[in-house]
């Protein structure tokens, strides 16, 4: 069974605005763990962390070593958020306290995920810049975009949680004048540094790096590294073997130990997509258009020392990208993607497939 967080003894009262300070000798409400419909692997790791300004209360699923882990969320996070003025609408400003838990009830985790096990208090302050003049975010046919992100965590003397992240996501619709057809093109880039003596050695938390992968629409999504079509979530980037069981699988041959997906400390994504009408009217009126995508993306680990090892030749090199056509089923919240994903390069370990991909998708 995974780990289940723990929130002290505080409890707060969850608010569209602002969230106001924990009142004490409250009593936390329960919480249950999410249950798949298949098992989770013996492999899984599992967070547990307080709910984010996306995720109040309830569960949300990622995937960590290719296999589903689970965040419970609970109560306990203290929140300040503050937004500029009507003239100053681009700025905002916020400071989360977060606790957070990292479980491996498997006992199979690998070397690194290992040494992180255990539960930490995050605290972060976070400056974000955004503008959006885009004239739709479900389907942008012109304007631009732009938003800057700095985040420094361990503002308390928290031991494995003094880091830097700093994201940047650039991207433009230009208009063809025929068939409705438009041209999106976006470009992302994150770094997450330790800060800490001989910060370069140290590590930064497994949670707080960047991962590739995903099915969201790169077109909607505007918060930084952008998702690589046809991989599966958290499946791209540098991996670590797990521990290694004595025995031989189901076929009598050896046992071979899975591996747990890192996540990476320096992250650049791109992707160009080219949307237009379908010709059947029923579709124009619906709302619903084709297009055809080109999405790469790579990301390394920095810390720990491996910044010597970087090669931004091989950083180039090793850049994983895929290519497909879809039809888009548009509504005013989100949008409906059935995709056609070929796997142009991947690297050893990567999990993409190229095959059919459906994707849920709404605008941030």
């Amino acid at each position: 069974m995974p780990a289940r967080g723990s929130a002290g003894s505080t409890c707060s009262r969850p608010s569209t605005s602002r969230s106001m300070p924990a009142r004490p000798n409250c009593p936390a409400p329960p919480t249950s763990s999410l249950r798949s419909s298949s098992p989770p692997s013996p492999s899984a790791a599992t967070l547990a962390s307080s709910p984010s300004r996306r995720q109040k209360h309830g569960h949300w699923k990622g995937l960590l070593s290719g296999r589903i882990w689970l965040a419970m969320q609970t109560s306990g996070m203290l929140q300040l958020h503050m937004v500029g003025t009507k003239q100053q609408r681009h700025h905002d400003l916020s400071y989360n306290l977060t606790w957070r838990t990292l479980t491996d009830p498997s006992r199979l985790a690998s070397t690194s995920i290992r040494r992180q096990l255990g539960h930490n208090l995050l605290s972060a302050l976070k400056y974000t810049y955004k503008i959006d003049q885009r004239d739709s975010h479900i389907r942008p046919t012109k304007g631009y975009a732009f938003l800057s992100s700095s985040q420094v965590g361990g503002l308390w003397d928290n031991k494995g949680l003094n880091f830097f992240r700093q994201e940047f996501d650039a991207r433009a619709a230009v208009p063809f004048g025929f068939w409705n057809a438009a041209l999106n093109v976006g470009v992302g880039a994150g770094v997450v540094l330790p800060l800490a003596r001989g910060f370069m050695n140290s590590s930064t938390p497994v949670t707080d790096r960047f991962n590739l992968g995903g099915h969201s629409s790169p077109v909607c999504s505007l918060g930084g590294i952008s998702s690589l079509l046809g991989f599966r979530t958290r499946g791209v980037g540098p991996t670590e073997a797990q521990r290694l069981v004595p025995g031989t699988s189901e076929d009598g041959s050896a046992a071979v130990p899975g591996r747990d997906y890192l996540g990476g400390d320096l992250a650049v994504s791109a992707f160009a997509d080219l949307s237009f009408d379908l010709p059947l009217k029923v579709f124009r009126d619906a709302g619903i258009h084709g297009h055809a995508f080109l999405t790469a993306g790579n990301l390394v680990k920095l810390s720990e020392g491996q910044y010597k090892n970087l090669s931004l030749d091989e950083f180039r090199r090793s850049f994983r990208s895929s290519a497909g056509v879809g039809i888009i089923l548009p509504t005013k919240l989100f949008r409906v993607e059935v995709n056609y994903c070929y796997i142009l390069k991947q690297s050893q370990h990567d999990s993409g497939k190229t095959g059919i991909q459906f994707s849920f998708s709404s605008p941030s």
